[in-house]
């Protein structure tokens, strides 16, 4: 491991002991904090919503039903697991569903530190909890998927929550065709 890898490593734990101390960040949540996981020289950067049961009991991003399904969308396009990083804006699990505005915007401050660590090719944004954070965008998902939007000199794709992708064909088959999309992003 190099020595620029090890100083993001590094630099990712102390963000992620600053989450597991942070009385805000754990205020109306249950369970294990989860700041998320990855490569710290990720060219791609995943962006959820809050962690789920399973994630809030084993404090790991996307590993339950929709986890499984996004993993398996990214082995089946040839992208592997430990090149990328994961996470969400919400680094708990939410006592009562949604992440309200106000924990989102908390849980940013975590996430904007995480994305200049590893300063991404590209921040996949999944589901509209992830627009709203780092867009500003409200509802956006169903207009804008597809789409890759700079700002502030970074590329941003906008998709769906791979949670609507399992359960909806129509929407399942757009994630697809956004994240074909991707996989050609980065071979630029």
């Amino acid at each position: 491991m190099s020595s620029k890898n090890q100083s993001k490593e590094s630099q990712l734990l102390k963000i992620a002991e600053e989450i597991r101390a942070c009385g805000l960040c754990r205020e109306g949540k249950t369970g294990l904090p989860v700041p998320g996981e990855g490569n710290p020289d990720a060219e791609i950067f995943f962006v959820g919503e809050a962690p789920g049961k399973l994630e809030a009991k084993q404090g790991r991003p996307f590993i339950g039903r929709s986890g499984n399904f996004l993993r398996g969308v990214l082995r089946e396009l040839g992208l592997k697991e430990e090149e990328v990083f994961i996470t969400s804006p919400v680094k708990y699990l939410p006592l009562r569903g949604t992440p309200s505005k106000v924990e989102i915007t908390h849980g940013c401050i975590h996430l904007a530190r995480q994305l200049a660590v590893v300063d991404p090719k590209i921040v996949v944004l999944m589901g509209n909890v992830a627009v709203w954070a780092l867009l500003g965008l409200e509802g956006a998902v169903s207009q804008e998927h597809g789409k890759v939007i700079r700002k502030d000199g970074r590329s941003y794709l906008i998709t769906f929550h791979p949670a609507a992708a399992m359960r909806f064909p129509k929407i399942r088959a757009e994630f697809y065709k956004d994240f074909e999309m991707l996989k050609k992003f980065v071979r630029k």
